[in-house]
């Protein structure tokens, strides 16, 4: 793969672009969901005129194996550390009852405050590029629900969430506690700027999508660390990013088209 140095305006960090990863979508593409993650609700059951069904425990096992086996394993995600924590994290502990029926859907889900608990694919995809090992120490930007801060607490990752929407920041923090979640701290603060009383993090992930990089996580990462974030206009098709430092240079690898809510905050 060809790469190039370049300096872009994400400050004064030198950028080594790499190529894409997956088939990026031009504004005249429609992404197809086969190929190409997209973070936007579908309807429910009940929605649609139907009748939800009550999930049992044991259906839900059931249903969480075929969810890692056909929608995450399936499509190339190969780590044993990120499949293994997706089979054991409850998703259905994270949603909204009256989206009960469709807690392990090959689709994300609206959560409280117009925010959303992305597609099971797009979490493992992302927890997978975050390349993290036991004992490491991740900062996770937009807690939403906490079900991304589960997957990695289940894989013995110490993770500080922040989220800026008071009332989510503090339903997510009994839920986890609820859960039996001890490795996970929240803090109700802005995203853009990072946690930066335990920095420097192994790794940073954001589910929340700015139209830049901001400068504060990058800072806040260490050598060696990755940066896994979407980037783009607010509510138009962004890019799945990931920026790895490697000393004082930042390489950068486009990961192609994604949907994200966006990152609100000061910053805006």
């Amino acid at each position: 793969m060809n790469r190039k140095l370049i300096c872009l305006q994400f400050g004064l960090i030198p950028i080594l672009i790499f190529g894409s990863a997956l088939s990026a979508c031009t504004p005249e593409e429609t992404p197809t969901p086969s190929a190409i993650p997209i973070d936007i609700p579908k309807p429910t059951a009940a929605e649609q005129g139907k009748t939800p069904p009550t999930p049992t425990t044991d259906s839900f096992a059931n249903t969480r194996e075929r969810m890692v086996d056909d929608q995450i394993e399936a499509r190339g995600v190969s780590d044993p550390a990120v499949l293994e924590a997706m089979r054991a994290t409850p998703r259905h502990e994270f949603v909204l009852d009256r989206y009960l029926d469709q807690a392990y859907a090959d689709h994300p889900l609206p959560i409280d405050y117009g925010q959303t608990i992305s597609q099971p694919y797009i979490v493992a995809l992302m927890t997978e590029m975050l390349a993290v090992q036991s004992g490491d120490r991740v900062l996770e930007i937009g807690t939403g629900s906490g079900y991304q801060a589960a997957v990695l607490a289940e894989m013995d990752i110490d993770v500080y969430t922040v989220e800026i929407i008071p009332e989510l920041a503090s339903q997510a923090t009994q839920r986890l506690a609820d859960l039996g979640y001890t490795n996970v701290q929240t803090l109700n603060v802005d995203g853009y700027f990072g946690w930066e009383e335990y920095a420097p993090y192994d790794a940073i992930i954001v589910t929340a999508a700015p139209d830049h990089l901001p400068q504060p996580l990058i800072a806040q990462l260490k050598d060696g660390g990755r940066l896994v974030i979407p980037i783009g206009p607010v509510g138009a098709v962004q890019t799945l990013w990931v920026f790895e430092r490697v000393g004082e240079e930042i390489e950068a690898t486009n990961w192609g088209a994604v949907r994200f809510v966006p990152l609100t905050g000061e910053h805006n």
